[in-house]
This record gives structure tokens, C-alpha cells and sequence, in this order.
């Protein structure tokens, strides 16, 4: 995905701040965004996401991470059916036709908890039922909680289907990483769904990235499966090192490294791209159903490594 307008963008004088003295965190309700992840150090901070903007207004798509509920990455055209019932999702990504990550990226979050070296924030969304305007089965409460130990960032994700109906469920996180031109990533990964031109899923094929990318040398928009729950992005430059651990459930691994962007995002997520259409032919999309009641949660922890040289 590439920039695009994004609702009600946080601002700076909104955002919480928490730390544990190794590292610190800062967090924007308004689209439960992370706007930056550092070590603070006497040489200067070493960001191991992308920051935001120091000053100014920053939108999910200019911020360090966001959360995806209750579907990651695309869905056709914004429809799907489910249990014998059409729904219908806002166009939410510029010109693109199709709906993308969910609700709570655009939507406010307010703050639940916050200590020092932790915070949590809960979105809450009510669906529509009415035949015309239906954009989900079911209404349903997002909490997302930020924490810090020994400067490894935490984020766990859970989502809680409030209302009486089932419904389809899927989460992940869209973290924005500093590209350099020698950063590389490495993932063990089972397949890759190929795309057409508006980045939808048309073929599934073996992949392998245990050998390592360089997004600097890729242009990838693409959902990869059978991920076994770490990736390794290495800053050579920077003599830095950030392992992403992830929760079984979120065995897809979404990989953008976008040209000419100084940027690139390497997406933990439960399910392929518009698995609540493909679900309908195939039963390995990763597509979960969540009956009323029930909760559905995931964790991904950011650790990272500085070198001697540094």
C-alpha cells in the first residue's frame, strides 16, 4: 500500500508517552497508532520504526505502526457475504476501490489503563445492520496494549465480539521500518500470493526469504504464507538488529517495500489478502470466526540489538 489520506489524523499534543528507562514508546489515540519507537542514547536516538513527524498533524500512514481490525490489507470492492447476509465496506483508501485494513485505523481509541512502561487503548465499533448500509455482522471492542521491558517493545491485540451474531475476524499490525540501502530481511515463509495491478491476490506460489531480502532492491506489495513467526530486519550501517516475534496465529506476513520510499513495512497478520471472499473456495486463508462473546488476540514483540561497533 502507499500513502493516501486517512481520516482525522492524530496530532503531537495528543499523543502518551511511555518508558522503562532503556526504551520509550509514543502513542496516538486517534488511530491507535504507534508514532515512534527509540533508544534514547548519547550518540542520538536510534528509531527502530519509523518515527512520525516531530511537529504537525501525522496520519496512520506517516506514523511508526497501526493496527489492523478487524481484517488486514484488502477487501474486493469492499463487499462480502457472510451467513447468508451482504455487507458493504466504505472505500477508505483514496481512489482505490477496494476497502482497506479495517476500522480502527481511522477511528479514535481512548486510553483504558496507562502506567509508566505500559498503556492501553480500546476502540469500540458499532456495526450497521440495516440491509443497505451493513459493514459488519457484528459490533465489537478492539484493546490494543502498548508495553515496555528492557527496551522490547510488546504489543498485544485483541478483539471481543460484542453483539449476537458471528462474525469473521482477522488482526495484525502495519509497522513502518527506516530503510537503508544495505538493511536486509529475513523470514521463513512457506508461499507468496502473487497480485494483479490493484494489489489483489490472483496466485499463490512457493516463496522462500530465509536467504534474506534487501527491500532496497525489491518492489514488493505482497502477502507471503506458512510464516513461522520471526523476522530479522539487520541495519548494517546502523550496526542494528530488530527481531519480530509473533504469535502463532499470525502465520501470514504481509512484505511492502515501496520504490524510491525511504521506508518499508513487513506486516505480521492472521489471514491472505480478502480472505473473507476467498474463504468461500479455500480453507487456508487464515479467515477466523468469532462466535458472540469470544475474543480473538494476538502478540508481537519488537526486540532490539545494537553491536559493539556502534
Amino acid at each position: 500500500m502507499g500513502p493516501a489520506p486517512a481520516g482525522n489524523p492524530p496530532s503531537p499534543e495528543h499523543q502518551v508517552k511511555i518508558t522503562d528507562g532503556r526504551g520509550e514508546a509514543q502513542i496516538a489515540p486517534q488511530g491507535g497508532c504507534l508514532t515512534a519507537f527509540r533508544w534514547p542514547s548519547a550518540a542520538g536516538p536510534v528509531d527502530w520504526l519509523r518515527p512520525a513527524a516531530a511537529s504537525g498533524q501525522v496520519a496512520p500512514v506517516d506514523s511508526a505502526c497501526f493496527p489492523l481490525v478487524p481484517y488486514s490489507n484488502r477487501i474486493r470492492d469492499g463487499r462480502f457475504a457472510f451467513e447468508g447476509r451482504d455487507y458493504h465496506l466504505a472505500r477508505n483508501f483514496g481512489a482505490s476501490p477496494h476497502s482497506i485494513h479495517g476500522h480502527g485505523w481511522q477511528a479514535p481509541w481512548h486510553i483504558a489503563a496507562q502506567e509508566e512502561d505500559r498503556v492501553t487503548l480500546v476502540f469500540t465499533h458499532e456495526a450497521v445492520y440495516t440491509h443497505e448500509a451493513a459493514d459488519w455482522p457484528s459490533p465489537y471492542r478492539a484493546e490494543q496494549r502498548f508495553s515496555l521491558s528492557e527496551g522490547v517493545l510488546t504489543i498485544d491485540l485483541g478483539v471481543t465480539n460484542t453483539g449476537p451474531r458471528a462474525m469473521p475476524i482477522g488482526l495484525g499490525l502495519h509497522p513502518y521500518f527506516p530503510r537503508t540501502p544495505r538493511c536486509r530481511l529475513t523470514a521463513a515463509v512457506e508461499g507468496m500470493w502473487k497480485t494483479d495491478a490493484e494489489v489483489m491476490p490472483t496466485t499463490l506460489i512457493k516463496a522462500d526469504l530465509s536467504g534474506g531480502l534487501e527491500p532496497e532492491a525489491s518492489a514488493l506489495d505482497n502477502c507471503f504464507t506458512g510464516f513461522a513467526g520471526e523476522a530479522v530486519i539487520d541495519w548494517p550501517e546502523r550496526h542494528a538488529r530488530l527481531t519480530i516475534t509473533a504469535d502463532p496465529a499470525l502465520s501470514f506476513l504481509v512484505v511492502f517495500t515501496p520504490p524510491g520510499e525511504d521506508f518499508f513495512c513487513v506486516e505480521p497478520v492472521t489471514h491472505s489478502t480478502d480472505a473473507v471472499n476467498l474463504a468461500g473456495d479455500r480453507g487456508d486463508t487464515g479467515l477466523k470466526i468469532l462466535q458472540p462473546g469470544e475474543t480473538f488476540a494476538a502478540s508481537i514483540r519488537f526486540a532490539p540489538q545494537l553491536d559493539a561497533a556502534r
